[in-house]
């Protein structure tokens, strides 16, 4: 048995949910605007990670973190052989497609056959065009995806929004929609067996804490 589990958390839009959530099961002595990549509660046996959220199933994925919160969309796109017990129900969100509006008001996706398109979903982009027996050349952006239309990187763009004003803002418009996403729990399959207990008792706690019985 390990001294204590790890839970890999994700930096960014998901972190104030995570620590809410942690906070409801008597989690303590984190400081989210501290630089400390590692914190560790005695008193639950837990050993917290800040990460880049896309490097969260790659550590759970391979046994250096027991379980980690991560968003839907980038499950996804990584597709990891973890288990995933528990929709944590914050952090919702939407991978749309976005297009400038001049181009949106004379356009009509329904005759489009080839397309370039901007994004950090690589393999959701290219599945969902390829499904619609649309070709498409994904151009891949690590941030500031909104950016590549006003200058002509790609006319299209896949990407994650939430109230939609950032697309508003840079004069894009919402096209379709590809998938939509909240947090989730998921958990390293090795140590669902070896820590089973500790394990199963910790999402038991997550999901009793959570508003809606999911």
């Amino acid at each position: 048995m390990k001294e204590r589990l790890t839970l890999a958390l994700p930096k960014g839009r998901l972190l104030a949910g995570a620590l809410a959530l942690l906070r409801d099961l008597g989690v303590e002595g984190v400081d989210q605007d501290s630089r400390r990549l590692i914190f560790t509660d005695a008193a639950r046996d837990l050993r917290l990670l800040f990460l880049k959220p896309a490097d969260v199933p790659a550590y759970v994925l391979y046994g250096a973190a027991d379980l980690g919160i991560v968003g839907k969309d980038i499950l996804l796109e990584q597709e990891p052989d973890v288990y995933e017990p528990l929709d944590l129900g914050f952090g919702v969100c939407r991978l749309v497609v976005a297009e400038p509006r001049e181009l949106w008001e004379r356009d009509d996706p329904a005759k489009w056959s080839w397309v370039r398109v901007a994004t950090k979903y690589p393999r959701l982009a290219e599945q969902y065009f390829t499904n619609r027996g649309i070709q498409v050349e994904i151009v891949r952006l690590d941030g500031s995806i909104e950016l590549a239309p006003l200058v002509g990187l790609a006319e299209r763009i896949v990407d994650l929004v939430q109230s939609g004003e950032t697309l508003r803002a840079n004069g894009l418009v919402e096209v379709a929609e590809i998938a939509r996403s909240t947090a989730r729990l998921i958990v390293n399959r090795a140590s669902m067996k070896t820590e089973h207990a500790r394990v199963t008792g910790l999402i038991e706690e997550m999901k009793a804490a959570l508003p809606v019985a999911r």
